[in-house]
């Protein structure tokens, strides 16, 4: 009896593990795609302390909501934004960047964009070049 104890544990246990399916909890989890309409913002040369603010737009691609979980730059410079709401099959989101023009040169950061999508996690570039500032005109 004291044998059987064992591989009647190892059983169970293969049983609960071929049940499982590797979908998240919320059913959410391989269904959603992510397609950005442009994946690249070259800002071109920016003056210093200008706008540096854009966005890129997605649509989800698949059948199943969207969620965008994290969204990371690879700099402090760079302030990702976005809607922690679901994105429904077919419709679009939006991701805004921030760059701050307060570092004088060129620059290409990237940002890295998690979610549920089959499709897994996409990079998206920021390019430019700040400007040095003009010197003011004393009066």
């Amino acid at each position: 009896m004291l044998k059987s104890i064992p591989i009647m544990i190892l059983l169970n246990t293969l049983i609960l593990l071929l049940s499982c399916n590797g979908r998240s909890g919320s059913g959410m989890k391989g269904d959603a795609g992510i397609a950005f309409k442009d994946s690249i913002m070259e800002f071109g040369e920016l003056e210093f302390s200008g706008n540096g603010d854009c966005k890129f737009v997605f649509t989800n691609t698949g059948t199943t909501p969207l969620l965008v979980t994290h969204v990371r730059s690879t700099c402090g410079c760079t302030i990702p934004e976005w809607s922690e709401e679901p994105v429904n099959s077919r419709d679009t989101g939006t991701i805004y960047v921030s760059y701050d023009t307060h570092r004088i040169g060129p620059f290409r950061k990237s940002i890295y964009v998690y979610s549920n999508a089959k499709n897994g996690t996409k990079q998206l570039y920021i390019s430019g070049e700040v400007l040095r500032p003009e010197i003011a005109q004393r009066q």
